[in-house]
């Protein structure tokens, strides 16, 4: 037992850790005192983005240049929108997610890193990889905007899995109707596609098999919520 835990990678316990702290949200949400539960979501995505930082091997200058740009891109999206209906449209957000800065808390700026990163690596992986001899064909202007469009439609496919759940969990509420406008995935895609634009640009390694197994469990956490909530 002892040589086989020894031969576990960084990833390996990365993503042991991610998986039982999303198993005990879920049964705390589910089954527990749910309040309790939601106040710990602050400290789920710090735990996130800190298992991405400690598992990714090269934290050169490209790297975290990209996660400054997508903190910074993120959280003010998220102020304009929230502050003028501009972006998104017109909603606010509870006080489930701790501190914020002009109606706006301050770990969205990380959500924004974690989702289009992962985005990010998993669009990577699948054109370079699926799409290999038709990628070796395109210009690098070409790969690089096929990968972006990619990684963009599937943050805002995960914002759509993730919308009702926020909503009755009171993350943020949509002001008016209650309804999502389809604005709001108009304006994801944009944003997403911005930052996904210097993710592909900025010189850096694009290869980390944790943010991917990260991505799916976050999907997975959510679309369980989504079914098993009322």
């Amino acid at each position: 037992m002892a040589e086989k835990l020894k031969q576990l990678s960084r990833d390996d316990w990365a993503t042991f850790i991610a998986l039982l702290f999303h198993t005990i949200g879920l049964i705390g949400i589910i089954f527990l005192e749910r309040h309790g539960f939601l106040g710990l979501t602050p400290y789920n995505l710090l735990l996130s983005f800190g298992l991405l930082w400690w598992t990714r091997n090269e934290k050169d200058w490209g790297f975290i240049l990209f996660l400054l740009l997508a903190f910074v891109i993120g959280l003010l999206s998220e102020v304009i929108g929230v502050n003028t209906g501009k972006l998104f449209g017109q909603y606010e957000y509870g006080r489930v997610m701790g501190p914020q800065f002009m109606g706006v808390p301050l770990v969205i700026g990380i959500n924004w890193f974690v989702i289009t990163y992962g985005c990010g690596v998993l669009a990577s992986w699948v054109i370079t990889n699926v799409f290999k001899e038709k990628m070796d064909a395109m210009e690098g202007q070409h790969q690089i905007m096929l990968i972006a469009l990619m990684g963009s439609g599937i943050a805002v496919a995960f914002d759509w899995l993730l919308e009702p759940v926020a909503i009755k969990l009171g993350f943020w509420y949509w002001v008016g109707s209650g309804a999502v406008p389809a604005f709001n995935y108009m304006s994801w895609f944009l944003v997403s596609l911005l930052i996904l634009m210097a993710f592909h640009v900025l010189p850096f390694n694009r290869r980390h098999p944790f943010a991917v197994r990260l991505f799916l469990i976050q999907i997975a956490f959510f679309l369980i919520l989504w079914i098993a909530l009322p």
